[in-house]
């Protein structure tokens, strides 16, 4: 029974029981040590992977949503974290066919590839970061939270405000009355950052 397990370990099982026979453990005691220990550093890293801090960044055709995502790359970038862009499909005033729906879904989801890709691709190439793209239906602050609520990896809402005039829904929703009730911090990207700003701050 022994041999047989010894022949089952991988490289790192291998390793861990010479240590353990070199502890002067016996060899069945070992084997349980070593299997134990190559368990225990494989569970700790893909927990590692798995719970990735992610910056989650709300993207519409709005220019401070553009400076939202850049901000929200870099510091998952000098943080070895990862970005979810969440594009919400604003509720219609008449039902859709499903078939009708799904293409307004797809045209969105294309749109904000396209902002993505314009926005933070040379990032993305250059960190090498994972950037995941979710579309959504309904209502846009409730969708948001609703998001956040489900996904506790979600390290930080990152929200671009416009430069003048009202700073959007979610920005003046998500600073409200409530928002010590949010599961995750709220990152507020000032629209009229530069880029050179941005590298500073992220």
């Amino acid at each position: 029974m022994a041999l047989l397990l010894f022949l089952s370990l991988d490289r790192a099982q291998s390793g861990a029981l010479c240590n353990a026979i070199a502890e002067g453990k016996s060899v069945a005691c070992a084997l349980l040590l070593a299997l134990g220990r190559a368990f225990t550093q494989q569970w700790l890293e893909m927990g590692d992977s798995d719970l990735k801090r992610t910056y989650l960044v709300v993207v519409d055709d709005s220019a401070e949503s553009r400076v939202a995502l850049r901000f929200a790359a870099r510091r998952a970038a000098k943080t070895d974290g990862r970005i979810e862009v969440l594009g919400i499909v604003e509720p219609q005033d008449f039902v859709q066919f499903g078939g009708v729906q799904a293409a307004i879904e797809e045209e969105q989801r294309l749109r904000i590839e396209g902002v993505v890709s314009s926005a933070i691709g040379e990032i993305l190439d250059e960190s090498g970061i994972d950037a995941q793209i979710i579309i959504r239906q309904g209502e846009a602050v409730r969708t948001v939270r609703e998001f956040i609520g489900e996904r506790e990896e979600v390290c930080a809402l990152v929200l671009g405000a416009a430069p003048s005039g009202s700073p959007g829904v979610l920005v003046a929703d998500f600073t409200g009355a409530d928002a010590g009730q949010l599961p995750c911090p709220v990152m507020i990207i000032p629209g009229s950052l530069s880029d050179e700003r941005l590298e500073n701050l992220s």
